[in-house]
C-alpha cells in the first residue's frame, strides 16, 4: 500500500466556510465580478485601450467594488422582497 492510500479520507467541508457567509460571501463575489465588468467596460470608453488600461482599470475597479460591495448587502433584502411580489411561490 501507497502513503497515499493510508491517508483517510478528507472532509470537504472542514474547507468550506459556514452556511452562515453564504449571503456575504454570494455579495462579495457578485460585487466583485459585476463592478470588474462594469469598470472595464467604463473605463475603456472614457480613455480607450492606451498602454496605461490596466492600471487605471484596477484603480477604477477598487473603488467601484469598495461600493458595490455595501451596496449590495444592503440592497439584497429589498431585492429579494421585490422578487417575491413579482414571482408566483412554486409551492402554488
Amino acid at each position: 500500500m501507497s502513503a497515499i492510500t493510508d491517508l483517510p479520507p478528507q472532509n470537504s467541508s472542514a474547507m468550506k466556510l459556514p452556511a452562515v457567509t453564504a449571503p456575504y460571501v454570494f455579495g462579495f463575489l457578485l460585487s466583485g465580478l459585476m463592478s470588474l465588468l462594469v469598470s472595464g467596460i467604463s473605463t475603456a470608453l472614457a480613455i480607450g485601450l492606451p498602454a496605461s488600461f490596466v492600471a487605471s482599470w484596477m484603480e477604477a475597479w477598487l473603488a467601484a467594488w469598495a461600493i458595490a460591495f455595501p451596496a449590495v448587502l444592503i440592497v439584497a433584502p429589498l431585492v429579494r422582497r421585490l422578487v417575491a411580489t413579482i414571482v408566483a411561490d412554486p409551492k402554488l
